[in-house]
């Protein structure tokens, strides 16, 4: 995933307090989670997203 993608995403999740997964990009979400930008909340059907301190200094440092 591109640099400006990771950051389009992570901007979307951080609008929101739980961002519930969009649909067809469980892949992108999945690759933000290994990076550490975000948590998938499995536990319940629609899976969501919140981000990270990891995530939120990446979106703070261009």
């Amino acid at each position: 995933m591109e640099k400006e993608d990771i950051k389009s995403l992570l901007e979307i999740i951080d609008q929101q307090v739980s961002s519930s997964i969009l649909g067809g990009m469980e892949e992108q979400y999945e690759e933000l989670e290994e990076l550490g930008f975000i948590t998938i909340n499995r536990h319940s059907v629609q899976h969501s997203a919140s981000i990270t301190p990891l995530g939120m200094e990446f979106l703070d440092h261009d």
